[in-house]
């Protein structure tokens, strides 16, 4: 029978004829055959399987087999012998390779014939001692899924215990050495299917065998890590990720970023090696395990590996987005990697997709959020026990500034000016030249403020270019008085500058370019057209902060008025002297003409004396109206002191005015009037007084309340006939005699009684809300600590604040809050930020308002509002030139020197925690959270902290 077969085989029969004699061969299995006839039959078979020329002679004997098998399985079992397995798998079949794919179905085929047998066991023995070898010596993919699909049918051929150990990690060996040189779409199928059905059998023995597990990852993270420059492992091992337990990543990541034994460039290798699994088609849960190494790595400060890894690979992933297959894993890795390289612009500049796409743009709040969540610095640091997180920046997203040694004074001033929206871009939006001016200075710590990786910022350039020369270094000072001083030598720097670029381009004549205003009458037209002129010359701290006031007097004798108009660019505010609330207005308002002006002086001194208190008070020395004064039981506002500040003053006695019409002493009223209204309002309240019998400065601890909306008096001027003497200055010296300052020279004189002008005046009430409030914790002016609270406001969209707004006197003459109602329950907004040195938290307007009565020695000392701009307001509206709606791009220099920064930042952070030289200890501040329920502290005993009274963790100097 065997020798038909062979002959028919060999023979040029057609295959009808062939198929026909197989068949009755086939059939005559059920008959009697010796056992010679088997094995000869057995061999044949064999060979055909085997040795087949095609896949009819292949066929013909895996059927010949299959019916001798069944039919005579005593003689198949004596054929089919462990020795003789042993023998096919370690030396082939005649000229077959033992790494042709054909043994293992060989073998997988006689193995289903013989499963019922007895001596199959013995098989199962021997073949996992083989498979373990045929593995070590790295077959190809198809050898592999061939030996993979034999191993999953029969469970009894895979290796045990130990040994199934080091077949895992042979078998993962061998994935890395997968290849595939075709780019054909059947053969790229066929491999993907290949890679598949290995790694379903390394999954199959990790769930039989748990303690495969952890050494198969060693030996996947091992092969990935390594720096051999002639071995690239396949991305084949992709195959793998989605057998891996997600609730192993935990263990794993923590295993892998704390291993001193990991070197720098063996994670950097291994970490892109993962980034490279991306690509592989049926990859599953790549993404999720490439994030959380990622994550891991930023946890404990190893940054210049994710700064390489980025750098290295972001264009890769990116050019992943285009294939659909595996876009969503790609971009989940990428913007991951994007949104966490926040110290520079580089990885943004590599991919050249941004150029050409538009994608949808979140808003500002949600883009902090998400950057603010993804950055590097801000990752838990639960895998490095041992290692101290230093502090990134807080969930606010904002920054706090170092205290250099009782400079919180000048911090609370900074923050203030940084979250004064229009006035932080405009400072940043200018192209300065030079390094050394202020402005420069105030741009490049503004640039930092915004975009530093840094929790708090040391600011040691800008205290050193803008501490006032009386100003003793480590000593606390007056935040006002510094204010004051930082707004002046900006506004003088930009007033240099310009007239020097004047002189230089010649486009101005040297007197055009003059500054110095002379002292003339002029009507109010001309005065309005000479402002207008010089309002293109305005520097931006004029036309920010600067507004003006108008200085009266009015003879009560010949009703005769003397003004004088000054620029301010903040107002002291006086508390009322104790017999202030008792005036007699019904005797004022007898003495007082149907035309009365209302306005005041600005630039006094942050400390009020008594002998100038008592010229405010009613008696001897004069009188004082104080318009809606505060009643016995209320606190004060600030609408109250404005308007006390505002109110007319009687000046008698001591302090009579000398009339020029009535060439005498006269008793006057002395009124104070806002021309023009700045943008933005600052208010100091003027706490510290002198006490000339103990030669000391006292505080006013009284509580004002301070409102978020208010509205303050403006007046417009136009002309009318009557008698008036109009002055214009530039700038007013409070200390000299107001009478010999106003009075009109002779020559003024003439011109007056020739022709005379009055002006009348309308007022308009210009709405402002409030955007900071410095408070001051403490006893006196040289001790105690300043911090603040801030919103961002900004002229151009928080007109909405105003919206329920009704005025029925549009004409009203006096500074008053607008208070806006709220829904009943409605839970307060934190849109507050409490900026207390390096410590920044959100908080609320009702913990503004509520901080003295909590914390008595705790005041606002310099309140700052902004002007909003309102449909139909008239000269309230702020101009168009100032409304930045938007971040300016930052200029390549300053751009430069934050990313230096933010990546020495970066390795210090990575220097600490490798050498685990920060130890766990207590901090002067919390970086997380909110911030209501205790007292900021103070600058520290070197500032006088006692006078604060507050022992808080907080009282620290840096």
């Amino acid at each position: 029978m065997d020798k038909i077969l062979e002959a028919l085989v060999g023979s040029s029969h057609p295959v009808s004829v062939k198929k026909a004699i197989v068949k009755k061969v086939v059939e005559a299995a059920e008959k009697e055959v010796t056992e010679e006839q088997c094995h000869a039959l057995y061999g044949l078979a064999t060979r055909l399987i085997l040795l087949g020329e095609d896949t009819f002679q292949r066929q013909v004997g895996i059927q010949v087999l299959e019916a001798y098998a069944r039919c005579h399985r005593a003689q198949f079992e004596c054929f089919f012998t462990k020795e003789f397995v042993v023998g096919l798998l370690q030396q082939g079949y005649g000229s077959l390779d033992r790494k042709d794919p054909a043994v293992i179905d060989y073998v997988h085929s006689c193995l289903r014939l013989l499963i019922s047998c007895p001596s199959v066991l013995e098989i199962f023995g021997a073949v996992q001692v083989e498979v373990l070898r045929v593995v070590c010596e790295r077959p190809g993919p198809a050898m592999c899924a061939r030996l993979s699909t034999m191993l999953l049918d029969f469970v009894q051929c895979i290796p045990r215990d130990k040994s199934a150990v080091l077949f895992c990690q042979q078998l993962l060996r061998t994935i890395a050495h997968f290849q595939c040189t075709s780019d054909q779409e059947r053969e790229l199928q066929e491999y993907v299917s290949q890679v598949t059905k290995v790694s379903t059998l390394l999954q199959t023995i990790w769930k039989a065998e748990p303690a495969t597990l952890l050494p198969s990852l060693q030996e996947v993270f091992a092969i990935i890590s390594s720096t051999d420059p002639y071995f690239e492992p396949s991305i084949a091992l992709a195959s793998l990720v989605q057998h891996i337990p997600l609730q192993m990543i935990t263990v794993l990541i923590k295993s892998l970023t704390t291993d001193r034994n990991v070197k720098d460039a063996s994670m950097t290798q291994a970490l892109c090696r993962m980034i490279d699994w991306l690509s592989w088609p049926l990859a599953q849960y790549v993404d999720t395990w490439v994030i959380a190494l990622l994550k891991g790595l930023a946890a404990v400060q190893k940054f210049t590996i994710l700064i390489d890894v980025t750098l290295l690979k972001i264009e890769l992933v990116f050019s992943r987005l285009w294939y659909p297959v595996v876009r969503q894993g790609a971009l989940v890795v990428l913007s991951h990697m994007l949104l966490s390289f926040q110290h520079c612009p580089e990885a943004f500049h590599l991919p050249d997709f941004f150029l050409s796409q538009e994608l949808p743009k979140p808003g500002e709040k949600k883009m902090k959020q998400i950057l603010n969540r993804s950055a590097w610095t801000s990752q838990s640091n639960s895998f490095a026990t041992g290692l101290l997180r230093l502090s990134g920046k807080s969930e606010t997203g904002k920054t706090g500034l170092v205290n250099l040694g009782n400079t919180c004074y000048m911090n609370s001033i900074l923050q203030t000016l940084f979250m004064a929206t229009d006035f932080r871009r405009h400072v940043l939006s200018q192209q300065l030249s030079g390094s050394n001016t202020l402005m420069k200075k105030l741009q490049l710590l503004f640039a930092f403020l915004a975009h530093t990786q840094r929790a708090a910022y040391a600011p040691r350039s800008f205290f050193d270019a803008s501490r006032p020369p009386w100003f003793t270094a480590g000593s606390q000072q007056d935040c006002s008085e510094y204010l004051r001083y930082l707004l002046d030598r900006l506004h003088e720097e930009e007033k240099t500058f310009q007239i020097l670029k004047q002189a230089t381009s010649k486009a101005v004549p040297p007197e055009a370019g003059d500054t110095t205003p002379a002292i003339v009458s002029r009507s109010t037209d001309t005065r309005s057209h000479i402002v207008e002129a010089e309002g293109d010359r305005k520097t931006l701290v004029e036309k920010l902060f600067r507004g003006r006031l108008c200085t009266g007097i009015r003879c009560l004798q010949c009703n005769s008025i003397s003004e004088k108009d000054e620029p301010f660019t903040d107002l002291s505010l006086a508390f009322y002297p104790p017999a202030a609330q008792e005036l007699a207005e019904d005797s004022l308002e007898a003495e007082r003409g149907p035309a009365s002006a209302c306005q005041g002086s600005v630039n006094g001194s942050d400390e009020i004396s008594e002998s100038s208190s008592k010229e405010r008070q009613a008696g001897a020395d004069g009188e004082h109206r104080v318009p809606n004064g505060p009643g016995a039981e209320r606190c004060l506002s600030v609408p109250d002191l404005v308007n006390y500040f505002l109110a007319p003053e009687i000046l008698d006695e001591e302090n009579k005015y000398y009339c020029e019409r009535c060439v005498s002493l006269q008793r006057a009223e002395k009124t104070l009037r806002v021309l023009d209204t700045p943008e933005y309002l600052i208010l100091t309240l003027l706490r510290f007084s002198y006490d000339a019998r103990c030669h000391v400065r006292r505080k006013i601890l009284e509580n004002v309340s301070i409102p978020l909306l208010m509205r303050l008096p403006s007046y417009h001027r136009t002309a009318m006939s009557g008698p008036t003497s109009s002055l214009e200055v530039d700038s007013f010296d409070s200390g000299e005699n107001l009478a010999k300052k106003l009075k009109p020279s002779v020559k003024e004189e003439q011109e007056l009684k020739e022709e005379v002008e009055v002006t009348s005046t309308t007022v308009e009430s210009v709405p402002y809300v409030l955007c900071s409030v410095v408070m001051h914790s403490g006893m006196s002016s040289e001790s105690g600590h300043y911090y603040c609270y801030c919103r961002n406001v900004s002229g151009a969209d928080q007109g909405e604040e105003f919206k329920d707004d009704s005025l029925t006197d549009p004409g009203l003459q006096t500074c008053f809050s607008v208070v806006k109602q709220e829904e009943p329950g409605a839970q307060p907004l934190r849109d507050w930020f409490l900026f207390n040195d390096s410590r920044v938290t959100f908080t609320s307007f009702q913990s503004v308002q509520s901080v003295t009565s909590r914390f008595p020695k705790d005041t606002a000392y310099v309140l700052v509002y902004r002007k909003q701009s309102l449909t139909n307001s008239g000269g309230a509206g702020t101009n168009n030139w100032l409304r930045l709606t938007a971040e300016p791009p930052l200029q390549k220099e300053l751009m430069d020197a934050i990313t230096k920064d933010n990546k020495l930042f970066l390795q210090e952070q990575e220097l600490s925690a490798r050498t685990q030289a920060l130890q766990a200890a207590s901090c002067s501040f919390r970086p997380n959270g909110f911030d209501d329920n205790d007292p900021p502290g103070s600058c520290g005993p070197s500032g006088g902290g006692g006078g604060g009274g507050f022992n808080t963790i907080s009282r620290l100097v840096f």
